[in-house]
């Protein structure tokens, strides 16, 4: 099983693969790329799969999973958000009008990666590529308990914990030299790893069909 975990960050995706006992990282700038390395399952942290309204139950589910931190999981994400519109102001008063949520500036931001997976995974149907959340990861790998933010030193050395005595080998080594230069963050890292690890021996998942209107499953795998 060659399992490949993907996590975006600001110039593009981190690639975290698993090969047996091999365990590499890299850099890439675009998910094409990202995705061209043989692999037999992918996991990535972005939706899949959207609805017009942009409720999904795997995003209501999954937060439920994670409450008290129900906000570590985006909701809201629609294609037409970014299909139409170039200016979140005019996104939200769309949205107003047809009754729905407000996006968030975070989730806008998120736009041009959200859709460059769409895109690429529309035309690339007989790839497995899940989407995963690396929160419910960690939340599995620490017993289901809750865990500190991410952001915070706490959060940081836990999460480098879990990920160690999951067998990750270099992760200490990744966190620093290797990631200097590359713009990626130590989360940005840690996540790209637990996402590795559902790729490779998902636990289960939240969400089930009917796909959307594409085709694509909205399921969160853990």
């Amino acid at each position: 099983m060659r399992a490949l975990g993907l996590d975006g960050f600001s110039k593009g995706w981190v690639a975290v693969c698993l090969d047996g006992d091999q365990q590499t990282i890299a850099f890439h700038a675009d998910i094409g790329d990202a995705l061209s390395v043989p692999f037999d399952r992918a996991g990535i942290d972005i939706p899949i799969g959207m609805t017009d309204d942009g409720e999904r139950s795997c995003d209501l589910l999954a937060r439920d999973k994670l409450r008290p931190h129900a906000s570590r999981v985006f909701t809201g994400a629609r294609r037409w958000i970014w299909q139409d519109f170039n200016d979140p102001g005019e996104v939200n008063k769309e949205c107003v009008r047809r009754s729905q949520k407000r996006v968030s500036r975070q989730l806008w931001h998120l736009g041009p990666k959200i859709m460059q997976v769409d895109t690429f995974l529309r035309a690339h149907r007989l790839l497995d590529v899940r989407e995963v959340h690396p929160e419910l990861v960690f939340l599995r790998l620490n017993a289901n308990k809750p865990l500190p933010s991410k952001k915070s030193e706490e959060g940081d050395s836990l999460r480098r914990a879990l990920l160690e005595r999951s067998g990750f080998r270099d992760i200490d080594r990744w966190l620093t030299t290797t990631r200097i230069g590359t713009a990626a963050k130590r989360d940005d890292i840690l996540d790209a790893c637990a996402v590795a690890i559902a790729a490779r021996e998902p636990a289960g998942s939240v969400g089930s069909p009917p796909p959307d209107m594409h085709g694509l499953p909205m399921q969160i795998w853990f």
